[in-house]
């Protein structure tokens, strides 16, 4: 016997219901997305390295997945070469493409290449896969669908205001708690700063950003093989520790930071977007350990938590100055979101929070009795459908047991049963699948029953 196929790990098939459920979690992101002024772009699964390259950090480098040139990849190389070259060099010499890592970062390709043709600011939401050559655990994939909203062309902190609204609409709609974490890689750079390891900032950052997952210890000894002192570290605990309300964090913060003129304006910019905010329907907190270990972040970065299920980040970004700048138009500040749509989905299975009408997709099956009952039957579906009734009518005239049987497998609600004595009566025999009662209805009144 063959054995089955299988898909690489990390990877998933979904089935109809379950694209049902993520269709779903799209739509309802559109919708808000579009309430907010922003518009639909895509990009290619595919860009070349040199776009991708340099932009996630050393750690987000090794993530990518390289494609092999096609045609003669070891073209002009000896097999000693091969033999000798070390993996990374070979994967620049026989690679010119990646699939991408995030969205971000080929958007702030996009917007260089396209300038000319863009009004800023440019406000544009993005719902494709990425892909990372991650080691696969429960929440965490190899590819996944990212959803993300960026505006860029304006230094204004109300995108800020406005990027944290739509998390939070975002989620109230679906009935998820959930807490909005925040904090400033102003204020990162100014405690770097002010425990004196400031051209350590990328590595306390990577390490600090670990903290939820290898917790405390593992991260302070994480410092210390990256080469911070001990009494470097031992000044960081405070601050890693600090508890207390949004208000009473940016106060200690302004006086441990009162000589770190960026850590300052961190702080500021924090205590403005929490200000503007008000009253949420969620939790927003102000977190001195997020970190987001992505480099081009400059200044306020965010994260949302699930109160409800144990999951890791559901939903990120933050304000970067300087990506664009990496393609040659310097001076360009964007800031965006994304919302994790494979965790989300993990997440609405666990608390069960799909509408029913979101999931249910066929809303009346019609038995097929032979010839004379389709043609009956048609025209009927014709003018359901015409009323946004979703409905179907089994192709083959087979036994009724086994229509029934389709009808309950697909969780069909209604079932339209027409015989020689409805077809006389001009009416229909409408079966409510839950209950188990029938009744006869005209055409005209069907849809009024199922709607």
């Amino acid at each position: 016997m063959a054995q089955k196929p299988s898909i690489p790990k990390g990877t998933r098939d979904f089935s109809t219901t379950e694209m049902a459920k993520r269709n779903y979690i799209f739509n309802t992101i559109k919708e808000v997305y579009a309430l907010y002024g922003f518009q639909q772009i895509e990009t290619p699964a595919m860009e070349n390295l040199s776009t991708l390259m340099g932009k996630y950090g050393e750690e987000g480098d090794k993530l990518l997945f390289k494609i092999l040139n096609s045609g003669d990849f070891m073209h002009g190389m000896t097999g000693e070469e091969v033999a000798n070259t070390s993996t990374l060099r070979l994967a620049s010499k026989f690679c010119e493409k990646g699939l991408r890592y995030d969205l971000t970062v080929p958007f702030a390709r996009y917007v260089v290449q396209h300038r000319e043709e863009l009004t800023l600011p440019f406000k544009r939401y993005q719902i494709q896969p990425v892909w990372r050559a991650d080691r696969p655990q429960k929440g965490r994939y190899r590819e996944f669908y990212q959803c993300d909203a960026d505006v860029v062309g304006s230094e204004s902190l109300l995108n800020e205001v406005e990027l944290m609204q739509i998390v939070d609409t975002v989620f109230t709609k679906f009935g998820v708690r959930v807490c909005i974490k925040i904090n400033n890689r102003k204020i990162l750079t100014g405690i770097a700063e002010m425990i004196g390891q400031a051209d350590k900032i990328v590595d306390i950052t990577v390490a600090i950003d670990k903290l939820d997952k290898i917790g405390l210890d593992a991260v302070n000894a994480e410092l210390a093989d990256d080469g911070i002192p001990a009494d470097a570290i031992e000044k960081l605990q405070p601050i890693i520790n600090l508890s207390g309300t949004n208000a009473e964090k940016l106060q200690t913060m302004k006086t441990v930071l009162a000589d770190s003129e960026i850590g300052l304006k961190g702080v500021a910019e924090c205590e403005y977007i929490l200000s503007k905010l008000g009253d949420l329907n969620n939790q927003i907190e102000l977190d001195l350990t997020l970190a987001r270990g992505l480099n081009y972040y400059t200044g306020a970065i965010f994260e949302v938590k699930a109160l409800d299920v144990q999951i890791g980040s559901i939903t990120g970004g933050g304000r970067y100055d300087n990506l664009t700048g990496i393609f040659g138009m310097p001076g360009l500040s964007g800031v965006g979101i994304s919302f994790g749509a494979d965790r989300i989905y993990d997440v609405l299975n666990q608390l069960d929070l799909y509408p029913q009408e979101a999931v249910n997709a066929t809303q009346v099956l019609f038995v097929n009795f032979g010839e004379a009952e389709a043609d009956f039957c048609l025209p009927i579906l014709a003018t359901l459908r015409k009323a946004g009734i979703r409905s179907e009518i089994y192709p083959d005239s087979v036994k009724m047991k086994k229509q029934m049987a389709y009808a309950n497998a697909k969780q069909i609600p209604f079932v339209a049963i027409v015989g020689e004595s409805e077809m006389a009566e001009g009416k229909v025999n409408l079966k409510n699948m839950i209950t188990g009662e029938q009744s006869m209805v005209s055409p005209s009144e069907i849809a009024s029953v199922i709607g």
